[in-house]
């Protein structure tokens, strides 16, 4: 069965024919074949690694440079301390990286898989005994752990620098002075009062025609009107200006008339400018919190940020799905090498983002379900990447 030849003072062992390289025996134990990872899955896995990392260090720095020439006019001229714009480009990379994120490992896998494909080290492998389930094993795990890191990230991570590189584009990058607001605002500060402005001015801090009505049921308690207003930011108070109330308690009602009137409202003038980029600077919980808070003060539409917060668990799922595919796309040795193997790698990462893209714009203009808007993406590329993985097994 086996045979010791001696030449050179080295040891040739002949195995019988069919053994695996799987099946031979480890030397010794290390510290990863505790958990079951041996060499081969090392081996990918690096490769698998510092294609990744490299990809996102490549794609960060193009992204820095393009965006850095288009805010270089306002940077210089609002004079940007230099800290603040490294740090600025700090958070900046978190954002980028995340938001392109299955494009990374998809480009990745497609990218270390092909080149080992040309030098036909998959079929070496694959040649030795071993299953194309245990080849793709070390693509698993890999996948597996970006993933995780990605997921963990998008909740609690990339908001933090979010919130921090949105500040700087307010400060250095917008404007950042506000207009007269002379479209309607409502608000519900409470379960049974609701407040309405007519107009704010963000710059003076002053609004025009404030009504507060307290309800109990169908029955309108006490509605309170002034002409207008204004928001002490020291004192957290609101000045109200020719102010009248009328009292209703269901059996007689009373007409008061006062020319100033100090509130303590439960809102600032900030809840009446909220934007969309808010959505991306809060954490998970505090996202929840905030949608809780915006259901409360009456906004209708919310389905942008419930679409942000299922794109956080999305997202990484989709990397993992991706890596599937391409890795089943580029084991192949074909002509064309790893050249045709990255166009197509494009062309479904095109597809995936353009799908994702229709999706969630049904969700925010025509009030389709977030939950379906962002998975059915993951879905429909999942069927497909269960089907080309039979196709290779086979």
């Amino acid at each position: 069965m086996v045979k010791p030849q001696s030449g050179n003072n080295n040891i040739v062992t002949t195995l019988p024919v069919g053994t695996a390289i799987s099946q031979l025996p480890l030397r010794g134990r290390s510290f990863w074949g505790m958990f079951g990872i041996q060499k081969l899955d090392i081996y990918i896995i690096k490769k698998f690694l510092s294609t990744f990392f490299f990809a996102i260090m490549v794609l960060a720095i193009i992204s820095c440079v393009i965006d850095y020439s288009e805010k270089v006019d306002n940077i210089v001229s609002k004079k940007a301390p230099l800290m603040t714009v490294v740090n600025y480009y700090k958070d900046f990379i978190p954002h980028i990286t995340a938001l392109l994120f299955p494009l990374f490992i998809f480009i990745a896998t497609i990218f270390f898989t092909s080149k080992m494909a040309y030098k036909s080290e998959i079929i070496a492998i694959l040649s030795s005994g071993i299953s194309f389930g245990r080849f793709f094993r070390p693509y698993v795990i890999g996948a597996g752990f970006l993933c995780s890191v990605s997921l963990i990230a998008n909740h609690w991570i990339i908001p933090v620098a979010n919130k921090e590189r949105i500040a700087f584009e307010d400060k250095y990058i917008n404007d950042g002075n506000f207009i007269a607001v002379n479209d309607n605002m409502h608000l519900g500060i409470s379960k049974d009062n609701y407040v309405f402005l007519q107009s704010y001015n963000y710059s003076n801090n002053s609004g025009t025609r404030f009504t507060s009505e307290k309800v109990s049921g169908t029955l309108l308690r006490e509605k309170l009107m002034a002409e207008s207003l204004n928001y002490d930011t020291v004192k957290k108070i609101w000045h109200l200006h020719n102010v009248m109330i009328r009292s209703n308690d269901s059996s007689k009602e009373s007409i008061r008339r006062l020319p100033e009137l100090e509130m303590h409202y439960p809102f600032t003038p900030a809840d009446l400018n909220r934007t969309d980029a808010i959505k991306e600077a809060l954490t998970t919980p505090e996202l929840n919190k905030y949608i809780a808070t915006e259901k409360l003060h009456g906004r209708e539409n919310l389905n942008t940020y419930f679409i942000e917060k299922q794109r956080r668990t999305a997202q990484p799922f989709a990397g993992f799905i991706l890596t599937v595919i391409g890795g089943c796309i580029a084991c192949r040795k074909i002509r064309g090498g790893s050249g045709l193997h990255l166009a197509l790698g494009i062309v479904i990462s095109a597809i995936y983002i353009m799908f994702l893209q229709f999706s969630t714009t049904l969700s925010a203009k025509a009030n389709l379900d977030p939950l379906i808007s962002v998975w059915i993406p993951n879905f429909v590329f999942a069927i497909v990447a269960m089907v080309l993985y039979r196709r290779q097994t086979r």
